[in-house]
């Protein structure tokens, strides 16, 4: 691995561990995968708020909407196999279907231009308030017209997977969570992925979790109910690590996959815009995207209490997944702020030896600050931002506990000193960035306690 890359790693760690402190989520987990192998897992928080287990890496949760992944890649299986075509019609393998919904095309179903409607008359079983569609449910709702001319625009719909959730058991002659589970999940060396509940009783589940509002507390979401028919577009369960691995077998250009490099290049094609997305594109089950010029593609997931994306970035040979336990969950934010964290390294790329330790995480009544070595320079960045090197001053050293800043914003101290004070053992206890004194977290929580904390008052008589 680059060293460039390792050090990006690192402070995305880092970074995220301090953005769920702040905005204090339940839990979440992350995981890279660099050339199929997994490089780094991190787990902070809870699993569950009501009993206080601790999250680990090993953690399943609902992946959601990444399950429309594997259901495409198991379409492109049974496509390698012969035994379907991508513009078949639907109804040539599901009877039943109101004809306008029976001629739209298998891979018009993959890329969400079916016209498909989105969830229904009732969508409630996304929101809890009534079970997941039975396979008898789903068709008879399938019976009605498409919403939209089908092949006009991209419009998203859980159905249309539900309904090719419903053409693999049909070709595959036996359920879809059973053929999914052996010929895609399996077959991948995927070890904690599920395709639906009931999941393992031995394997660790993270329990998803309300929003504050407008309860005025979170409270637990068990997540452990079947999705039934909608399986195939929302029902899965995986740690990041698996998901992570999943997505770079998709990569066209890698080595390992259930998949033939021809139907990895026809799943991560650009097929439809995403109206008013910024550079967004959908291919087949899969979401396609590009930042500053790097391409990626992955996949997000919201299930009830869970929030989750997946971005594989073929130029780095990376795939990096984020899995949150609340409905008000960051990982898409997070995943957004990883992306320019590994802009960042890759074009300043990794430390030099001078400037190696000028790191760590340092406080003042504000907030904290990050001292992020890159390059020949020390990025002062702000880990409270979504993007924590946005306008970061840069720090040229000049000795051993010496610097200036060799660029900053204009309401900044541009051209000013920094300096590093050491204390009697020789460590750096606390350093001046120009005139502000930036100290160890621990110091400055017992300056805000002696100076701002409430003291008892005492009673009346």
């Amino acid at each position: 691995m680059d060293r460039w890359l390792r050090s990006a790693i690192d402070y995305i760690g880092s970074w995220i561990e301090f953005q769920h402190r702040t905005i204090q989520q339940p839990g979440v987990v992350v995981a890279f995968v660099h050339r199929g192998e997994v490089v780094a897992e991190h787990a902070f928080g809870l699993a569950n708020l009501d009993t206080g287990e601790k999250l680990t890496p090993r953690h399943r949760f609902r992946i959601a909407s990444h399950s429309k992944s594997f259901t495409s890649a198991g379409i492109m299986k049974l496509r390698e196999l012969r035994k379907l075509r991508l513009d078949d019609p639907v109804g040539q393998y599901v009877g039943g279907l109101h004809p306008r919904v029976a001629e739209t095309t298998i891979a018009q179903l993959l890329s969400h231009t079916a016209g498909l409607t989105r969830d229904g008359a009732d969508s409630g079983q996304f929101i809890d308030r009534r079970p997941y569609l039975s396979a008898k449910e789903l068709l008879a709702e399938l019976k009605l017209p498409t919403a939209i001319e089908p092949g006009t625009r991209f419009k998203y719909s859980n159905h249309g997977f539900g309904l090719l959730g419903l053409a693999i058991e049909a070709v595959a002659k036996e359920p879809y969570t059973a053929w999914i589970k052996r010929e895609i999940i399996e077959a991948a060396g995927l070890r904690e992925t599920e395709p639906d509940a009931p999941f393992p009783k031995e394997a660790p589940f993270a329990r998803g979790h309300t929003r504050r509002v407008p309860l005025g507390e979170r409270c637990v979401i068990p997540g452990d109910n079947p999705t039934n028919a909608m399986a195939s577009a929302t029902g899965f369960a995986a740690t990041a690590a698996d998901t992570a691995r999943f997505f770079a077998q998709l990569t066209p250009s890698t080595k390992k996959s259930v998949l033939s490099a021809a139907s990895r290049r026809e799943m991560t094609r650009h097929h439809w815009r995403i109206p008013q997305s910024f550079e967004g594109y959908y291919g087949l089950g899969i979401g396609i995207g590009k930042l500053d010029g790097w391409d990626w593609f992955g996949h997000g997931g919201h299930f009830q209490g869970y929030i989750s994306r997946t971005c594989s970035i073929p130029s780095c040979e990376l795939a990096i997944s984020i899995l949150s336990n609340s409905i008000d969950g960051a990982a898409p934010f997070w995943m957004d702020g990883a992306m320019q964290i590994l802009r960042v390294f890759h074009s300043r790329g990794a430390p030099d030896r001078r400037v190696r330790d000028w790191t760590g995480r340092w406080w003042t009544i504000w907030g904290a600050t990050d001292l992020v070595p890159a390059g020949n320079r020390v990025l002062v960045a702000n880990p409270q931002l979504n993007n924590p090197f946005m306008d970061a001053a840069e720090i040229e050293v000049t000795g051993r506990d010496t610097g200036k800043l060799a660029w900053a914003a204009g309401h900044s101290s541009h051209g000013e000193s920094v300096r590093r004070v050491r204390d009697k053992r020789g460590k750096v206890s606390d350093i001046w960035i120009a005139g502000a004194n930036v100290k160890q977290e621990a110091v400055v929580a017992r300056e805000i306690a002696r100076r701002y904390a409430p003291r008892k008052r005492r009673s009346i008589p």
